[in-house]
């Protein structure tokens, strides 16, 4: 079993920038990976960015060339950097630990309980 703790949700102006950062304890996989999912207010969730064990990562195209995932997810930490920030990345940013199947990430070992990202224009 796992428990994952995301951290650093705000409210910022649009053009700023915000990390977020996910802890990660229990029993992790040496084959792990971890993926970023965010769900607007009334909206369906969508997966933002992923990393591997590898550190390869992969990013949605909304965020491409603004967010930035790393970290170590054998030493338990998960971060998110999120820069040029726009109204529409509001929502509630959970972190997630998975793994992969050929190129496509399944969330399949634990959720965080989300963190609020609120950007004014």
């Amino acid at each position: 079993q796992v428990h994952l703790m995301e951290s650093g949700g705000g409210l910022v102006q649009a053009g700023e920038s915000l990390t977020l950062s996910c802890g990660v304890s229990g029993r992790i996989s040496m084959s792990n990976a971890a993926g970023w999912y965010r769900q607007p207010l009334g909206k369906q969730r969508e997966l933002v960015a992923t990393i591997n064990s590898g550190a390869r990562t992969n990013y949605a195209d909304s965020v491409k060339g603004r967010f930035s995932i790393s970290g170590d997810i054998a030493s338990g930490m998960v971060y998110l950097q999120m820069n040029s920030l726009k109204s529409e990345d509001t929502g509630v940013y959970y972190c997630t630990l998975g793994t992969f199947t050929g190129s496509t990430y399944y969330p399949n070992v634990g959720w965080g309980q989300g963190t609020q990202v609120t950007v004014s224009s």
